[in-house]
């Protein structure tokens, strides 16, 4: 892991020159291209630079050139004034009281978004965002109701896992795409992200989880691919008469159809599923549902991972069931065969949990000209 900045916190005093073009988000194959057509670089060595460059970058974390030190000191130097490896800035440092880290990141362009650092006992896993808001409008989550503003490229999706991984003295072994945005509106973007990961960062495919709320057709072109990752669909309610009314997804693509298309993604990848499934009181947490649900999972390999409700400030009136009633819920899914999770809250005090991610994306921060990282601040 990252070698130079032993406190993992000095990267946040570095000079981040957010005019310069980023090498994060590009293979192997890219580095090499740019540092040939800069000029930088003899053609002869520039694949032996790419991949070292590649190392120091994905493997290592660093968060400036002056750190790859098997890099000649001249090339380093060159390097830094034509490129950047820390293409994003922190607006906003937080952590919890359980040890979660959430930071509010932007390229400079006033658009800022979230990403969460989570380390468990046996792992460190990683919260990604993979758009600037999100135009779902589920109505549950705060990020939907901010709205929509872009699509993040792969090097932005990249670099929030990076700068996670320098705020962690452990490896950041797993991946969740479950952060701001609907990862498969941006499936190119998505897609390379995975590469990366896998490829550069030398994450394993199975570590890495991508939740949609049921894009049906980027659903069926992601089981095309046949990448082993973990898919898991925030469904909410098996009557579409009830996720009609908090998820307007669910006019386009019903219930049938989205768990259909879960369903074949696990048949031909051989990878279970995972259903989402968020508990609000007197709406989504009655026996009837947990009956109808256990039906619909009946004979796919999958777990159904339950959610309290988590508090976001909403005019829908949405409020978390009472312990015995999530306890019931539970306990009539097991009843029916049904393997079962229920989500660990974690970072609830810095709005860090499931469905509480706004970004502040609509405004409140207005474009900075300063290039220096904020330092840390807690919650």
């Amino acid at each position: 892991m990252p070698s130079r900045l032993e406190s993992r916190t000095d990267w946040y005093n570095l000079k981040v020159n957010l005019g310069l073009p980023s090498l994060v988000g590009l293979r192997r194959d890219e580095i090499q291209t740019e540092l040939q057509n800069s000029g930088l670089v003899a053609e002869k060595e520039a694949r032996m630079r790419a991949a070292q460059i590649s190392r120091w970058i994905y493997q290592k974390a660093a968060a400036e050139f002056l750190e790859m030190k098997d890099v000649p000191a001249s090339l380093r130097e060159a390097l830094a004034a034509k490129f950047t490896i820390s293409p994003l800035q922190v607006e906003r440092h937080l952590r919890s009281s359980d040890d979660v880290d959430k930071l509010l990141v932007h390229r400079g362009d006033g658009d800022v978004y979230e990403c969460v650092l989570l380390p468990y006992e046996n792992r460190v896993s990683c919260c990604l965002s993979s758009q600037v808001g999100c135009p779902m409008g589920c109505k549950f989550c705060a990020t939907g109701i901010g709205g929509f503003t872009r699509n993040l490229d792969a090097g932005e999706i990249l670099a929030q896992y990076l700068m996670l991984q320098r705020l962690s003295p452990r490896r950041v072994g797993h991946v969740v795409f479950m952060g701001m945005g609907e990862p498969l509106l941006n499936f190119e973007a998505l897609l390379k992200a995975l590469a990366l990961l896998h490829d550069e960062v030398g994450l394993s495919y199975r570590h890495i989880t991508v939740s949609t709320v049921g894009i049906v057709p980027k659903i069926k072109e992601l089981t095309k691919t046949g990448l082993p990752i973990h898919l898991a669909l925030s469904l909410h309610s098996p009557f579409d008469r009830v996720r009609d009314t908090f998820m307007p997804v669910n006019k386009r693509w019903p219930v049938a159809e989205v768990v259909g298309a879960m369903k074949d993604h696990a048949r031909k990848t051989g990878r279970k599923i995972t259903i989402e499934y968020l508990l609000i009181d007197r709406l989504t947490d009655s026996l009837d549902q947990a009956a109808e649900l256990a039906k619909l999972v009946k004979g796919t390999p999958s777990v159904v991972n339950l959610i309290p409700f988590n508090y976001v400030m909403t005019d829908e009136g949405f409020r978390r069931p009472e312990v015995g009633r999530v306890r019931s819920f539970r306990r009539e899914l097991e009843s029916r065969g049904v393997n079962v999770t229920q989500r660990v809250e974690r970072g609830h005090d810095i709005a860090a949990a499931c469905g509480q991610l706004a970004g502040e994306h609509q405004g409140r921060f207005a474009r900075r000209e300063s290039t220096s990282a904020l330092p840390l601040a807690s919650a």
